[in-house]
């Protein structure tokens, strides 16, 4: 299995967990799914900053490209 799948794997592991804890929470529809796109922002950021050079040269970006769009905010589209 490649880096690339290991780490969307390892994604979609968190986003599923993060689901259902907060659907636990109580929120209102509208809420979930905010919060799951900044939950999912959060996330795929973070995984950018720890790929390889190869499995960035792999989806097409480069170190710089990964570094600014990995140190953006969450609530940054």
């Amino acid at each position: 299995m490649s880096g690339l799948s290991d780490v969307r794997l390892v994604l979609r592991n968190q986003e599923l967990e993060a689901g259902q804890r907060r659907s636990m929470v109580g929120l209102e529809p509208a809420a979930i799914s905010r919060w799951a796109l900044f939950w999912r922002r959060r996330y795929t950021r973070k995984a950018l900053l720890e790929l390889t050079h190869e499995q960035l040269h792999d989806i097409g970006l480069n170190v710089e490209q990964a570094r600014q769009e990995g140190l953006k905010p969450f609530w940054r589209g």
